[in-house]
């Protein structure tokens, strides 16, 4: 998908919500279109993911882990797991078949996926089963981030400015848009935890925000760049983080936000121009992000620098982990792919 067909789709989705319903931000820069058009179509509220024994090569959003287990979220409300590193997998019994966006574990049991119709799934055995927890088709808008800081606080984030918070493990959820300077409703893409600092979240139209509480409160910051983040992750290094969006655009900061410095990133021809979608800290401290025409990215300095590569297929990749011998496992299109410590095509164990 070429950089222009972005723009006019990040257009229709600020001004027709029929296709915000069937999209995410993060979505856009990888060529999902009629997948989640698809996914939008599913308006029955009680319904479970229908089982398919080719859900794990289905359109993929976002992988973690829940202990040793691996569990991974995305298209038709399928969530699975594996606890053999992904060389094979279960899929859960999931309350929804809409599209679901992303995935988070603050322990081997308690767990929290959000996506389409603002909808959040909880889980307390590990990703096994599921329990849908909230729910607002009236928004008619995706959620596209979640974060808990323990079992009982959490914040899901989302299109129109949507920012939800519970501090009871998912009772009850509380409308928290109003806490940002955000009158435009921009979309919320990412939010993330930075080490020693607090909370950043990054969207649209470059927008970005941090809170030292928790997120009772807010800053908006004064942002490096004017296109859209997709993104945001802290690094192992204290008030160090990384946002990244649009066309390779990548900065860093050691100041919680403060300052921002653009990261150059080399690819073989040239600069890269893919976009980025998703990012992990590995538990070596390592980085990994993946984004659109199969990129993958790699850092052991913290984000100052990072190897670049673009695998053979192409495929649009929109999550990432790692896996117990060093390599890693990427989601995206065509489902889960295990691929080297560097990004390499590698086959299954």
């Amino acid at each position: 998908m070429t950089e222009p067909l972005i723009a006019r789709q990040h257009s229709i989705l600020r001004t027709r919500p029929w296709a915000l319903a069937a999209s995410m931000a993060a979505l856009l820069t990888m060529g999902f279109w009629a997948d989640s058009v698809e996914a939008a179509n599913a308006q029955e509220a009680d319904v479970w993911s229908t089982l398919s024994a080719k859900s794990d090569k289905g359109l993929l959003l976002d992988v973690t882990k829940a202990g040793a287990r691996l569990v991974m979220v995305g298209e038709r409300g399928h969530i699975l797991y594996s606890d053999d590193q992904g060389k094979t997998w279960t899929q859960a019994k999931v309350p929804t078949r809409q599209l679901l966006t992303a995935v988070t574990f603050v322990d081997d049991k308690h767990g929290w996926a959000v996506g389409h119709d603002a909808q959040i799934l909880a889980s307390s055995d590990g990703g096994a089963t599921w329990s849908k927890q909230f729910e607002d088709l009236s928004r008619e808008a995706p959620l596209l981030d979640v974060w808990f800081e323990n079992t009982e606080h959490g914040i899901a984030i989302g299109a129109y400015g949507a920012m939800l918070e519970t501090s009871d493990g998912g009772q009850h959820w509380q409308d928290v848009g109003d806490r940002l300077d955000n009158p435009d409703g921009l979309h919320l893409n990412g939010i993330a935890r930075v080490k020693d600092a607090g909370l950043m979240i990054v969207g649209e139209q470059g927008s970005m925000y941090r809170s030292s509480d928790d997120g009772q409160t807010w800053e908006k910051l004064e942002s490096p760049y004017e296109g859209s983040f997709f993104g945001v992750i802290g690094t192992a290094q204290a008030n160090t983080v990384l946002a990244y969006g649009l066309r390779a655009n990548l900065f860093r900061s050691t100041d919680f936000g403060t300052t921002w410095q653009p990261i150059s990133l080399q690819a073989a021809r040239g600069p890269l121009q893919f976009g980025l979608a998703s990012a992990t800290l590995l538990d070596d401290g390592s980085l990994v992000l993946v984004g659109n025409g199969g990129t993958v990215l790699r850092s052991s300095d913290d984000g100052q620098s990072f190897s670049v590569f673009n695998r053979t297929d192409r495929l649009a990749l929109a999550g990432a982990s790692g896996l117990s011998d060093g390599n890693l496992i990427l989601v995206g299109q065509g489902g889960a792919h295990f691929a080297t410590a560097t990004g390499a095509e590698r086959a299954q164990p």
